[in-house]
């Protein structure tokens, strides 16, 4: 049986949304677990770009982890993800794309010492903008669009979650008793632990390593 490959990181968020979706759909992969400072020749040479997560099925390679989620949940959507309004598919661009007005902010806020004359504050102010407008969102449902979580919830929440994880008690001080409750919900999911689980670092030659477990 030959199964799709999946590369992956374990912290990365769009890594994590990409597992996200294939254990949702119940998709059986080879999972290789990358390390980013010490890259596999097999996973550069699957994809130039060398950023995880990389999936391949056969003769087609899919680099971006918003298309590994769509490919998995095309082919088997058990919890109706894909059920959302355009606004979700929206939500998502404004929230996860490189170089859009949240990621922007988040990459400044995280990455400070990366950029000359980032104000880390001013950077971390103008992603809550957004966080304020998900407050909004949540007061009567307990997931983006209903009581079901979609495929915005889970393609947002990662980077939500590392948002957090920045300052955390600063993170859990903000009036925003639905956004934290939200992420908390996703980090306590048998969902999110199953796919955070530590694998060691793949090469090749290793026994094969199945995703979901």
């Amino acid at each position: 049986m030959t199964r799709p490959i999946l590369y992956s990181f374990r912290r990365c968020p769009y890594a994590m949304r990409a597992r996200l979706a294939i254990a949702s759909a119940n998709i059986e992969c080879e999972l290789r677990e990358i390390v980013l400072r010490d890259k596999a020749p097999e996973f550069v040479a699957a994809s130039p770009k060398a950023t995880v997560p990389v999936l391949i099925d056969g003769d087609t390679v899919l680099e971006e982890s918003l298309d590994i989620m769509l490919w998995a949940l095309h082919q088997n959507d058990l919890e109706s993800w894909l059920q959302m309004p355009q606004e979700g598919h929206d939500l998502i661009a404004t929230m996860t794309e490189q170089g859009g007005p949240f990621k922007s902010a988040l990459d400044h806020y995280k990455y400070a010492s990366r950029y000359a004359d980032i104000d880390a504050s001013a950077e971390r102010d103008r992603a809550s903008i957004h966080l304020s407008s998900i407050e909004s969102q949540l007061v009567d449902q307990k997931w983006l669009f209903g009581e079901n979580p979609s495929l915005a919830d889970m393609a947002i929440l990662t980077f939500i979650r590392q948002f957090a994880h920045v300052d955390l008690d600063w993170f859990n001080r903000q009036p925003w008793p639905n956004v934290q409750r939200w992420l908390e919900d996703f980090k306590s999911s048998d969902r999110f632990r199953n796919v955070m689980q530590k694998y060691p670092k793949w090469q090749n030659g290793d026994p094969v390593t199945l995703f979901p477990q």
